[in-house]
Formats: structure tokens, sequence, C-alpha cells
């Protein structure tokens, strides 16, 4: 049953409806991993007909006031994201975003598919080249699910001393357990790097045991979203860790077109941009979006009222000297 411990926050948290929740959901995942399933599914049920999240109760997104008793302990180890887009914001293919417009659905319908004891999706891996979409999807699941999006610092989480990012991780999977909200891991092979990889050092490779550990047990009230670019550095025992795996890829030309028709919605293009597409094909998202609003300055600077096929032209060049410049300094 319960430990002591947990009892005791939950008789001092009662009349603090966030702080109750969190207390009995930890009891919850106590019996559920001790196999008290239904023990466990009843419980919750009982906590979510009676004793809804503040921020559900108020009709308004909680942030890291109302969260702030339990963001404190956490707070160097995280950074919010304001969530303001959503998926009439976001341009995908057509499997990625049948995808997210899934998970948005059954975190939606959670309570629906618990009463048929179906688990609910809690672990995403994101993966894929940068600049297609990956934070912004996170953004995006915060924004449609009313949840805040806080992504990791790894800069902070990352020690140099024995032991101490495994414990900075463990916090930060507390904290999401607790706390209904969008946990974004990026870059995330920098922490899951495959234990074969004889150039790490066993530092990591017990850090990657305890990431297993945590990711495995890890069925909070909201989602944890890894990304990362070089998911060949993975760790193979990781992937099943994961509910589902998320492929982002470069746009093609349908898309391409359906993000410029978008980028030059407010501004208008004196050239037709579809014309544009085949020049544009094999850069990101952000690289196209780059280039769109480095014309829309060059005409807002020569105080034009259109982007002409020049400026766009100028802009692309731009960007092909930017990318040859970075993969000159990163060869």
């Amino acid at each position: 049953m319960a430990k002591a411990d947990h009892i005791k926050r939950l008789v001092a948290s009662f009349g603090k409806n966030q702080e109750f929740r969190a207390a009995t959901l930890r009891i919850i995942d106590e019996a559920a991993h001790q196999g008290k399933k239904p023990f466990a599914e009843s419980l919750r049920k009982i906590l979510d007909a009676n004793v809804r999240p503040d921020y559900q109760s108020q009709g308004k997104q909680p942030g890291l006031t109302a969260l702030a008793s339990h963001i404190d302990a956490t707070r160097d180890l995280l950074e919010e994201i304001p969530a303001l887009r959503g998926l009439k914001d976001i341009v995908l293919n057509s499997d990625t975003r049948a995808l997210i417009e899934n998970v948005i659905e059954e975190r939606r319908r959670s309570e629906e598919l618990r009463r048929h004891r179906l688990p609910v999706s809690t672990r995403l891996l994101f993966c894929g080249p940068p600049g297609c979409g990956k934070t912004l999807c996170a953004e995006v699941l915060a924004h449609e699910l009313s949840m805040p999006l806080f992504s990791a610092r790894l800069d902070v989480i990352i020690s140099s001393f024995l032991g101490e990012t495994a414990s900075n991780l463990r916090r930060l999977f507390e904290f999401a357990s607790r706390t209904p909200c969008i946990l974004f891991l990026d870059e995330f092979d920098a922490l899951a790097r495959t234990r074969s990889d004889n150039s790490e050092h066993n530092e990591l490779r017990r850090v990657v045991n305890s990431l297993l550990i945590m990711i495995e047990k890890f069925r909070g009230p909201g989602l944890v979203v890894a990304a990362t670019n070089l998911a060949q550095f993975l760790d193979e025992a990781l992937w099943r860790r994961f509910d589902d795996v998320l492929s982002f890829e470069l746009p093609n030309i349908r898309e391409i077109d359906t993000l410029m028709d978008r980028q030059f919605a407010n501004f208008h293009a004196s050239f037709e941009p579809s014309s544009m597409g085949g020049k544009l094909v094999g850069l990101s998202y952000a690289d196209i979006e780059r280039i769109c609003v480095d014309a829309i300055k060059k005409a807002v600077l020569k105080k034009r009222k259109s982007v002409s096929e020049t400026e766009f032209a100028a802009a692309l060049r731009h960007e092909a000297r930017r990318k040859a410049l970075i993969s000159r300094r990163s060869a």
C-alpha cells in the first residue's frame, strides 16, 4: 500500500486541489507498480471525477505561477516555452500529422480509454533532421491539450560530478509525474547515447541505464516528448520504451507549396510562390520560413507592398551562403 510519506502529503494537502491531486497520483502510481491495477484504476477514476486540476476548473492553462509549489525544486532544470501555435499553424506530411492528431484525440478521450482498461500514451520520441517541426510539434501538443510546455535545460542537467546527471533527470521525471505538462527533452542523443560506444565513459552509461528505467516507469498526467536529429546514436534499448516514434522528414513539393502560401498570406508576393517550389526541395521547413521572412524584410525596408521575385531570389542566395558556411565549419 501507499508509503507513510505519501499519506502524510495527502492529508496535509487537503483543500489544495493541485497538491491533493499530486499526492493521490503518487499513491495511484505506487499501487500500479505493486500490481494493484484494479485499485489504481478505481482510485484514478474517483480522483478525476471529484478533484479536477485547478487550471481545468478555472478554464485556463497553468503557468509557472499556478505551478510554483511544484516547480521551485526543479526550476533551474526547466525553461517554459509559450505554447502559442496549434494544429492549424503547422505543415507536416500526412502520416506524421495523423499520428499527432491521434495523440491529441487519445489524450482528450483518456477517460474513455481507461474505462476499457487501455493504456494512454505518455512517452513519445520525435526523430528527423533539424528544422522539420519536432520542437513545433511539442508546442502544438501543449497548445491543443492546454498544458504548459517545459523544455529540459541540458546545459544544467548534464553535470561533470559523478551521479549528479542521473539525479537531475530523476528530479525532472518526478516533476512531470505529478504535474500535467509536456516535458520536452530536446537533443535527446546527448543523454541517451548507445552504451556500445566505447568513446563514452562509464558515468554516461549509468545515465542511460537510469534513463531507461525512468522512461519505462513514467505514467504521468502529461507527456514526455524526446527529440533527436541523430537517431542512429540512440541506445537500442530506448526505442521500445516509447509508446510511439514519429518521423519528421524534409518537405516535399506539395508541403513546400502549402508552407509558401502561408508565409505570404499576410504580405503579398508579386510572383506565384508555388513556382519557386522546385528551387526549395532539399531544404527544411525552418530554412524555407527563414527565406520567406528574409524576402519580406527586404521588401519592407524598400517600402514595397509586395515581395518581388528578385527579392526572393536574393533571400534564397543568402540562405545558400549561410548553409555553405555552416557546412564548412562543421566539416
